[in-house]
């Protein structure tokens, strides 16, 4: 019998999002700080038959927390504790910001999905690069054979003009991929004013490869680029998107963020309208972000590591989208609503159930 449903209802779903996401996420921080890691470890552990090799490194499971849960780099080795192969970290930018003004953060449980226009709110790239220095090292001593990967996601500074946008990104790039074992340039964002007409083949690839130099010399190693891309691109778009991913020799998509539809909700169309502006995630994403990633998948034929996202809940799903073409899966807002061993129970399922 689970128990979170009823406490998800109980103590959080009468709660303002952002303030439920804030404890939750404290809670869990705290468990580590208490010494309970060590034990959850043991239980969340993916099984070894679930390590996946991708861009050059290995992952405990194919199964990941997408950037968003922890913008900052707070958590890393907390999040490890609950069985995810991967923590995404960010969005990060180059210069501090608070982000957008509260309430920015809505759930609409009927359709299990959230609205957000947090409006990158972080504490800046200079900020957040000993915390990842340190994560990372501290999880190279945990781990003694496959430790869980970190990404860190990058973007656009508020303030910054469209025109300024590559130097902003420099900023992070160098100031972070020393700490990262993948690096994604996130473009797709809908709560940064213009940041999506960075999608645009002909400004994405000055950018990606300055980036990616940038990224490489900063760290003195390769550091894996990933590109992140919006569910709302026209299927001409993603094609050209993936042409310039291999012209360049990306090392991967990930496919999608957030959408600004709103289209098939279950949700009362009063209450959706009063949440107003934002990226909408969850499970009304699930067939556009499989749409999207065969899309992918035919356009690339399997030359670049495809990362899912979008609608993912359930172990099913994950092994859904590998068989559909990904290498990797993340998930992010099913676990608002399945709780802290959610990472776990996908594990188990996708050790029990391997991809054909």
């Amino acid at each position: 019998m689970r128990l979170y449903p009823t406490f998800f209802r109980l103590a959080f779903s009468w709660m303002d999002a952002e303030r439920a996401h804030k404890i939750g996420f404290q809670g869990i921080r705290l468990a580590h700080r208490c010494g309970a890691g060590r034990v959850l470890q043991r239980l969340t552990a993916p099984a070894p038959s679930l390590r996946t090799e991708a861009f050059g490194l290995t992952f405990p499971s194919p199964f990941g927390l997408a950037a968003g849960f922890d913008k900052e780099g707070h958590g890393i080795e907390a999040l490890t504790d609950l069985g995810f192969g991967h923590i995404e970290v960010g969005t990060i930018t180059g210069q501090a910001q608070p982000g957008n003004p509260a309430p920015r953060l809505f759930r609409l449980i009927e359709d299990r999905a959230v609205i957000n226009r947090m409006g990158f709110n972080n504490d800046g790239a200079a900020a957040v690069a000993p915390r990842l220095r340190a994560a990372r090292a501290a999880l190279q001593r945990r781990y003694r054979t496959v430790r869980p990967v970190i990404g860190i996601n990058i973007g656009k500074s508020k303030v910054v003009e469209l025109e300024d946008a590559v130097a902003d990104y420099l900023i992070s790039a160098r100031s972070l991929a020393p700490a990262a074992d993948y690096l994604v340039v996130n473009v797709s964002s809908p709560n940064t004013p213009g940041l999506r007409l960075l999608q645009d083949v002909e400004t994405l690839r000055p950018l990606l490869t300055a980036v990616g130099e940038a990224a490489d010399t900063a760290a003195g190693r390769h550091v894996p680029l990933l590109v992140k891309i919006a569910p709302d691109l026209s299927d001409e778009d993603i094609d050209d998107v993936a042409r310039l991913a291999l012209d360049l020799k990306l090392d991967g998509i990930i496919a999608t963020n957030t959408t600004i539809g709103r289209t098939g909700l279950a949700s009362d169309p009063d209450a959706v309208e009063a949440c107003g502006a934002g990226g909408l995630s969850g499970a009304p994403l699930k067939k556009r972000s499989l749409e999207v990633l065969a899309r992918l998948k035919a356009a690339t034929g399997g030359a670049l590591t495809l990362v899912s996202v979008g609608g993912v809940e359930s172990g099913e799903d994950v092994r859904a989208r590998l068989e559909a073409g990904a290498t990797l899966v993340q998930g992010y807002t099913a676990f608002l609503y399945e709780g802290p061993f959610w990472a776990a129970r996908i594990n188990r399922y996708l050790a029990k159930h391997p991809v054909r």
